[in-house]
């Protein structure tokens, strides 16, 4: 590596991607791709100039290795963020590997979590400790993390898949509720480990939470990671704003109320027995906050319910106003009886911190919302989470980026950031209006690879039962003319069941195909299942919604046809999207135009971008959706696609599907 240190980073990458450079030595299946070039030494010039770069890399581009390529040579301390952990161990476990030791480079890496993805040794202590209020599943998984915590040499719970999702929270520690210095494990504690660890290595890979994270962490005093780094990349950019709004925002869940309550009687009950009433106290707050919780059931499940006065929408506004002050009253007489016995244990001086940060997040909530920020209410099956956000991170996103060392790189990149060629969806929303872009077409050659059908004669989309029917004939046609090699991408969780139940039950009873359907079972069981193509004869469909959108990888003959219902149009009904739409309408702009269009052509090219993942493999495209052909705006969604061959007849498209077979 020496050898090359006096040479420009631009001309040592150069050399890296040639023929016969490094790579090409390293994988005797490389080949130099123009695009991942181009990207790689925008990359290396960014980081020799300390400035921020934003690139669109479509599609196999190969943007993995054209920004570690860059960044690895550089030898400046590299943080590196994903939005997903999947990525995040990718990364670490396979392509960074891979790259060090091709490039022959002695540097060394760490993966960095956030606090929940590490066990927490005194939670665990004290859920030992009280074990009698455990239902046995939870008992039998408690002994299994104490056998494990014997052996882990980092704590990560993602060494223990599988465990009751109701466990989590007794054996991981929130900001709220880690004891802090005074922990007996604090010497021990893996969350420092991974921290400090994070701290000394060359390279260091985090998801997007951590990112936001960071900042916090350096105002609590803990040594922050990003500003010491000389190159920060953020992979899959365009999820950031989402990431960063729920984390700018404050929020407050019923469950968070109880768990408190919870962790409470064990801590007064061990440092202050009999020194107050504290079952009675609990027990008022337990009651007050199961009440609360109970005026919002009349509200639908899992939707974020809009909240402009001084109660979500569809509860009424005095009771749930009364209801909270009678939470604050009982919370509030606890925190009261805890400054009685404050000096007795730091456990209960910790406990009380805890309590008073209860108390100002529920007077937040009682108050009106500031005019910048939106609020709104998650109902879920057993808790309410309250959630208050700014509308984008464009204020706090270039405060990260100026906060670093002198001449620090950044590097945004995602396969989809927006529809303009400037990338003004993505710079303008995280407030990098003055970044370099870069936009790099994928390499796959579309027109030759790959089909796009619009039916022309598909019901209307307003019409959601005969849709989902027709998308489900669809589906079913198809499948049985490839043998299955099918992937249906629905915009609802109603139309993932429609479509999925009606697959099941034309498919699944007479024909040799396995139809799989989201939700019912593990998402990386079903997408084993599916990538296994046909097994013992039998073929695979599988109908999935929100999270298969993007980053899931399905090269080959297992993917052939892929459906997707309609255009994904954010819900209006969402306070985000009502918000944001009222802002960008007060500053003279299009809320149609200038948001709502440019995000559905992202998720558009995100679902599209699932069917072609190399250079061989060939398929078609469904889009259920007559408004491509009827609407103004269509040809707008249909030029930010990959320029595929367009059919609307029911006879081309079998054509095509026949083609895929020969």
């Amino acid at each position: 590596m020496s050898s090359h240190s006096t040479s420009s980073l631009v001309a040592q990458v150069q050399s890296a991607f040639a023929t016969d450079g490094w790579l090409a030595r390293g994988q005797p299946q490389f080949r130099p791709r123009a695009g991942q070039v181009a990207m790689a030494q925008a990359v290396a010039q960014t980081i020799e100039e300390g400035a921020t770069l934003v690139v669109e890399a479509g599609t196999g581009v190969g943007k993995t290795f054209a920004y570690l390529v860059p960044a690895l040579l550089s030898g400046r301390k590299v943080v590196i963020s994903t939005a997903t952990k999947a990525l995040q161990d990718q990364l670490f476990e396979r392509d960074l590997p891979q790259l060090l030791q091709q490039l022959g480079l002695p540097l060394r890496a760490a993966r960095l979590k956030g606090r929940s993805s590490y066990v927490c040794q005194h939670r665990v202590a004290q859920a030992h400790q009280g074990q009698q209020r455990h239902d046995p599943q939870v008992l039998r998984a408690l002994t299994q993390v104490q056998q494990w915590l014997r052996a882990t040499t980092t704590g990560d719970m993602a060494e223990l898949p599988g465990l009751p999702e109701t466990l989590l929270p007794l054996v991981t520690s929130t900001r709220s509720n880690c004891v802090g210095r005074e922990c007996a494990f604090w010497d021990t504690c893996h969350v420092n480990r991974a921290r400090a660890q994070a701290l000394q290595v060359d390279v260091c890979v985090v998801n997007h939470h951590l990112f936001f994270a960071d900042q916090q962490l350096q105002e609590e005093g803990v040594a922050p990671l990003l500003p010491q780094a000389g190159v920060v990349i953020v992979d899959e950019a365009h999820q950031l704003n989402d990431t960063g709004v729920q984390f700018a925002g404050q929020s407050l869940s019923t469950r968070q109320l109880l768990g408190f309550a919870r962790d409470a009687m064990a801590i007064t009950t061990e440092h202050a027995r009999g020194l107050q009433p504290w079952l009675d106290l609990l027990v008022v707050l337990e009651q007050a906050v199961q009440q609360w919780c109970a005026l919002a059931a009349p509200l639908p499940l899992g939707a974020r319910q809009p909240w402009s006065g001084l109660a979500p929408l569809g509860v009424e506004e005095q009771g749930w106003q009364r209801q909270l002050h009678i939470v604050g009253r009982s919370l509030r007489r606890f925190w009261q009886a805890l400054d009685s016995v404050a000096e007795v244990a730091p456990a209960i001086l910790q406990l009380q911190a805890r309590a008073g940060q209860l108390l100002q997040t529920l007077a937040l909530f009682a108050r009106p919302a500031p005019p910048d920020t939106v609020r709104w209410l998650d109902r879920q099956a057993r808790h309410v989470v309250l959630t208050q956000a700014p509308l984008t991170v464009a204020a706090l996103l270039p405060g990260i980026v100026g906060a670093g060392q002198q001449g620090q790189a950044w590097v945004f990149t995602s396969a989809t950031l927006g529809d303009s060629p400037d990338l003004h969806w993505f710079t303008h929303t995280c407030g990098l209006q003055g970044a370099r872009t870069l936009r790099v077409a994928s390499p796959f050659d579309y027109a030759q690879q790959a089909l796009l059908y619009v039916p022309q004669d598909a019901p209307a989309v307003q019409d959601v039962a005969r849709h989902s029917t027709a998308v489900a004939t669809l589906a079913c046609e198809g499948a049985m003319r490839l043998g299955g090699r099918t992937l249906v991408l629905t915009t609802t969780l109603k139309a993932l069941q429609a479509i999925g139940s009606q697959l099941q039950s034309q498919l699944g009873l007479f024909a040799p195909i396995d139809v799989l359907v989201q939700g019912q079972g593990a998402k990386h069981a079903l997408l084993e299942r599916f990538r296994a193509g046909t097994v013992q004869g039998r073929g695979c469909v599988l109908v999935a919604s929100a999270t298969f959108w993007e980053g899931v990888d399905v090269a080959g003959e297992a993917l052939q046809l892929l459906i997707i219902d309609k255009l994904p149009f954010a819900p209006p009904d969402d306070p985000l999207v009502q918000a944001r739409s009222r802002q960008l309408e007060g500053m003279g702009l299009s809320a149609f135009h200038d948001y709502l269009l440019p995000e559905a052509a992202m998720a558009l090219k995100q679902g599209v971008g699932r069917l072609i993942r190399s250079e061989t493999d060939r398929g078609t495209v469904v889009i259920a959706d007559t408004r491509l052909l009827e609407k103004s705006y269509g040809p707008r969604l249909l030029v930010a696609l990959p320029s595929m061959p367009l059919v609307t007849t029911r006879q081309e498209w079998l054509a095509g599907l026949d083609a895929l077979k020969m």
